[in-house]
């Protein structure tokens, strides 16, 4: 499997211009490419449908996408088994895809209210950072919630935090990046001056195009790409066009275009007026359809 380079896929890529064919058009894969974020499937993985290591073969086989966005709390135990890690690897590698990164809930506030519970927190994350590390994943996707009196302080301990597992995960050539995933980290002025404070290369953001909440997704979406290491396409519903209801794609997909981003969109499909299969389906066919008019 190929190895991600570090600072992610996306750095190489926003070097370099996407590739022209003979005609001086932009080639659409070229623009970005289609991952997969597993919680679009968390409904078949809690029923034991399938499992972590079955999903990749799932995914390649039902979606026609090669990138796989991992969820962690779907191989909770396994993040120092290394048997366990070396054989999702060899399946990943066999079907010609990608691991791209794993996003990480569950292990407490990276931005907590004392030294203490936030280098617990930063002492939890750290085995995630060393599986993504195997498994040639460019980022792991933390949570930025932060603790104290106020959103200036809260922002102060989400820097530590960041900071200290950034540090860490730099010696593993991994990413360390934040979702705007509810609270103050879905306020896009908020969050983006919490990843400048940090300022280290390797800690960046993850924009969701639905999880902007009371809060302009658009201006959210802006402020967070020139930190992006990863996109996620967050689709609920869909009207008879096949377009999502919530959000433009394609005014969404233009900003993300003007911060030359050209790495992996994932597609995260949280619907419920369809099956998350058709969901997928449908969210990928959107985001082809506007990268081929942007192309």
């Amino acid at each position: 499997m190929k190895r991600r380079h570090f600072l992610s896929s996306s750095i190489a890529a926003l070097a370099t211009p996407a590739l022209a064919d003979h005609h001086g058009k932009k080639k659409p894969e070229e623009l970005f490419q289609i991952s997969l974020a597993q919680w679009s499937n968390h409904r078949a993985l809690f029923k034991k449908k399938f499992t972590n290591l079955e999903w990749p073969e799932y995914t390649k086989k039902n979606f026609g996408i090669l990138g796989l966005e991992y969820v962690n709390q779907f191989f909770k135990d396994k993040a120092k088994d290394q048997s366990y890690l070396a054989e999702l690897n060899k399946r990943v590698g066999d079907l010609g895809m990608t691991n791209v990164l794993i996003m990480v809930d569950g292990e407490g506030h990276i931005g907590a209210g004392t030294d203490a519970k936030r280098q617990r927190t930063v002492d939890n994350h750290k085995k995630w950072v060393d599986a993504a590390k195997i498994l040639g994943c460019h980022s792991i996707r933390v949570n930025s919630h932060g603790e104290g009196k106020d959103d200036a302080e809260k922002a102060i301990n989400c820097v530590k935090g960041l900071t200290e597992l950034s540090n860490y995960a730099k010696n593993h050539e991994i990413n360390v990046i934040v979702e705007n995933h509810g609270g103050l980290s879905s306020n896009g002025a908020w969050m983006s001056k919490v990843l400048a404070d940090v300022g280290l290369p390797n800690c960046g953001s993850l924009p969701d195009f639905g999880n902007f909440h009371d809060y302009d997704r658009y201006k959210g979406l802006a402020e967070l790409m020139p930190f992006a290491k990863g996109v996620s396409a967050k689709s609920r519903s869909f009207n008879d066009k096949g377009e999502e209801q919530a959000t433009d794609f394609r005014k969404a997909l233009k900003i993300v275009m003007e911060h030359n981003y050209h790495s992996w969109i994932g597609v995260e499909f949280e619907g419920k007026h369809v099956s998350e299969d058709e969901g997928v389906k449908l969210t990928k066919k959107l985001l082809e359809t506007v990268r081929t008019e942007l192309a």
